[in-house]
C-alpha cells in the first residue's frame, strides 16, 4: 500500500463507508490520517455519491459530506398521520387539537401533494411541542461545536375563511443542562375572519449560535378569534428542522 501513487489510494478510501474512515482508516497511519483529514478525499466521495456544491462555498468537505448524507427532517409526525404521536406538552385550550383531512372546511389544498392532513386548534390557546435530541440524531458534539451546521426551521399555517385565529411559532437551541442557547420567537400572526385559506410558511435560519447546542425545542400554536366551540383556530402543518451542509 506504501508504493501506491496517492491519487490510487485516494480512490482505494473513497470505496470505504465514511464512518470507518473515520474511526478506523484514520488510525492507520500519519499518510492516512492526513488523506480521511484533507478535502480530496471527502471530494472524491462527494463527486459519487452525487451531493454537488461549488467548492469555493464549502469550507470543510467532510462536514459537507456527512450532514449532506444526514439532511432530513427531524420533526417527527409532521403532517398528523399519526395524531399527535412524537408531540409532548401539549395544550389542549377550548376543545383541544384536532387533525382534519386536507383542505378542510373554507380551506386551500397545501402546496404539496405529500401532505394529506393538519392540526387545528380549538377557541383557546392550543400549544404542542417537541424536543429534538440532536446527538441521538447523529449530530456529534464536535461538528456542532466546531462547524456548527445551519439549523433552518420552517412551519406551515393557514386559517379557515369563514374565522379568524392566531398563530405562533417558537424554536428554542437548548444546551445539555437545556440552558437557551438561541432563540426565535414569531410575531403572533393575526388572521382575519374572511381570509382565503391559504398555507402560508414561515421559516428562520440559526447560523453562528455558539458551541454547546445539543436540544432543539420546537413549539407553535393558536387559537380562533371569534371562542366558536369546535375547531375553527389555526391550522398547522409540514413542520420541519433540518440541519444543512
Amino acid at each position: 500500500m506504501e508504493s501506491l501513487p496517492e491519487a490510487v489510494l485516494l480512490r482505494i478510501l473513497a470505496s470505504i463507508p465514511a464512518v470507518e474512515l473515520v474511526l478506523v482508516c484514520r488510525l492507520v497511519c500519519c499518510q492516512w490520517k492526513n488523506l480521511v483529514d484533507g478535502a480530496a478525499l471527502w471530494i472524491l466521495k462527494c463527486q459519487q455519491e452525487g451531493l454537488s456544491r461549488a467548492e469555493s462555498d464549502v469550507e470543510n468537505w467532510q462536514s459537507f459530506y456527512f450532514l449532506s448524507k444526514k439532511r432530513r427532517n427531524l420533526i417527527k409526525n409532521p403532517c398528523g398521520e399519526e395524531g399527535l404521536e412524537h408531540w409532548g406538552e401539549v395544550e389542549n385550550g377550548g376543545d383541544g387539537w384536532k387533525i382534519e383531512e386536507l383542505p378542510g372546511d373554507f380551506g386551500k389544498e397545501f402546496p404539496s401533494e405529500e401532505v394529506h392532513k393538519y392540526f387545528v386548534t380549538s377557541y383557546e390557546w392550543c400549544r404542542k411541542a417537541q424536543v429534538i435530541d440532536l446527538r441521538a440524531e447523529g449530530y456529534w458534539e464536535e461538528l456542532m461545536d466546531t462547524t456548527q451546521p445551519k439549523i433552518m426551521v420552517r412551519d406551515w399555517y393557514a386559517g379557515r375563511g369563514d374565522a379568524g385565529c392566531l398563530y405562533e411559532l417558537c424554536v428554542k437551541l437548548l444546551s445539555e443542562n437545556e440552558d437557551v442557547l438561541a432563540e426565535y420567537k414569531s410575531d403572533t400572526v393575526t388572521i382575519p375572519q374572511g381570509n382565503d385559506g391559504s398555507w402560508t410558511e414561515i421559516s428562520h435560519t440559526f447560523s453562528s449560535y455558539g458551541p454547546g447546542v445539543r436540544f432543539v425545542r420546537f413549539e407553535h400554536g393558536g387559537q380562533d378569534t371569534l371562542f366558536w366551540q369546535g375547531w375553527y383556530g389555526a391550522r398547522v402543518t409540514g413542520s420541519s428542522v433540518t440541519l444543512e451542509p
